[in-house]
């Protein structure tokens, strides 16, 4: 499954619009879409998940690497539109207590 992949920016904020499944296929190219955002002096990076039907393990690490990422580069990483399922991940691997994670998309505005 390809991945669909879009960037904005907005308000001073680059916004990485994500569709499709995130799993061992196609987690390299989220990386590659994410890292040079989370890695800006003092980054402000809000990732749009709301078409994002399955993340798996992998994809779960490029998110706690992009969460040191842009810690280590003093910035703020949010993720936005979570449906039930992909929320209820990480809630279940605890991420939802280290990330800024939100199911509403308007917060991003």
């Amino acid at each position: 499954m390809d991945l669909d992949i879009r960037t904005e920016e907005k308000n001073g904020q680059d916004i990485l619009y994500v569709g499709g499944e995130v799993d061992a296929y196609t987690a390299p190219q989220l990386r590659e879409s994410l890292k040079p955002l989370t890695e800006k002096d003092i980054p402000n990076v809000i990732v749009d998940l709301a078409d994002v039907d399955y993340i798996d393990s992998t994809g779960l690490g490029i998110f706690i690497g992009a969460l040191k990422s842009v810690n280590a580069n003093e910035g703020s990483l949010k993720l936005i539109g979570l449906n039930a399922r992909v929320k209820r991940l990480f809630s279940i691997t605890g991420l939802d207590e280290v990330m800024d994670i939100s199911e509403e998309r308007e917060e991003a505005k």
